[in-house]
């Protein structure tokens, strides 16, 4: 998968200033050209993201079904998540703040990044969550702020940076709990499906198995496998074949890595397995994919 520094100058381009933070996060507003160009990478992302809809409104395909958003919505991207852009009205506009996955900054709320990320997957089964207004306004404020500071030549501007971040994520995570009158998941299960969640980027590689990945959690294969159908609608070996797939997908497009290296790379036993898994997730064999 690309890394947020990767991406950035393809999704931004020229907005892109000469420093950001850390490469590790960046923010911005976005209308309907820039919220459609997201589909150009769609998949290949190793980031997080939460967009808020100011004005208009948007629709995206997720999961097998159509969600629109308008203002106050919340939408959530997660490494691997499908989530496509489908449609946005002319007077569309966003803020959007991404993280990169494998960002380290010191802060304490940055380690409940993939929580805020995944709970309204966990408790509406959808990446969708409507905020009550005067919170989405305060995380819109947030936002321009940082924005600011992104574009400006303060002194202390990665110090200013980290602590705005905090301030979004903590803003953030009182929105979504506000936002849920209702917990529909119960707590531990919300627990073991973010657990399973994050696991599975660095790990999935090596591991197809379901077993790995509830003994790291310390529960039954059966007992994860309920709580993921559960939570998302989705299996266990829905989410690994999906993330296998996309970054398969990636290495055919990105690499000059021959189909059986790729192969090898993903821990497929031989190049006939790892072929008729990706046609039959893509519905074209890895050497039609990478020629067309």
């Amino acid at each position: 998968m690309y890394t947020l520094n990767e991406y950035l100058p393809i999704f931004v381009g020229d907005d892109l200033p000469e420093k950001g933070w850390d490469d590790g996060m960046y923010c911005l507003e976005t209308d309907a050209t820039k919220i459609l160009r997201t589909n150009l990478l769609h998949g290949f992302v190793s980031c997080f993201a939460f967009v808020i809809v100011d004005k208009g409104w948007m629709t995206i395909h997720y999961n097998g079904r159509e969600l629109t958003f308008h203002p106050n919505d919340l939408c959530v991207y997660s490494p691997g998540l499908p989530v496509t852009v489908t449609a946005t009205s002319d007077d569309f506009l966003s803020y959007c703040l991404m993280a990169d996955e494998h960002v380290t900054i010191e802060a304490p709320s940055v380690h409940d990044l993939v929580h805020l990320a995944y709970l309204p997957i966990v408790q509406l089964h959808e990446p969708k969550q409507t905020l009550v207004s005067d919170a989405a306004q305060r995380l819109i404020a947030k936002m321009r702020e940082i924005i600011d500071y992104i574009h400006s030549d303060h002194i202390y501007k990665v110090e200013v940076l980290r602590m705005l971040y905090s301030i979004f994520l903590l803003d953030l995570q009182n929105a979504q709990q506000r936002a849920i009158v209702h917990r529909q998941t119960p707590q531990r299960v919300e627990e073991i499906f973010i657990g399973f969640i994050r696991l599975l980027p660095d790990n999935f590689i090596e591991h197809h198995d379901i077993p790995f990945y509830a003994s790291r959690l310390c529960i039954s294969p059966v007992y994860l496998s309920r709580v993921v159908r559960q939570v998302s609608g989705r299996t266990v070996i829905d989410y690994i074949n999906h993330m296998l797939m996309v970054e398969a997908s990636f290495l055919l497009r990105t690499s000059n890595l021959s189909i059986a290296q790729i192969g090898d790379r993903l821990h497929f036993a031989d190049t006939p397995s790892f072929s008729k898994f990706f046609s039959r997730m893509k519905g074209l064999s890895p050497r039609e994919y990478r020629d067309s």
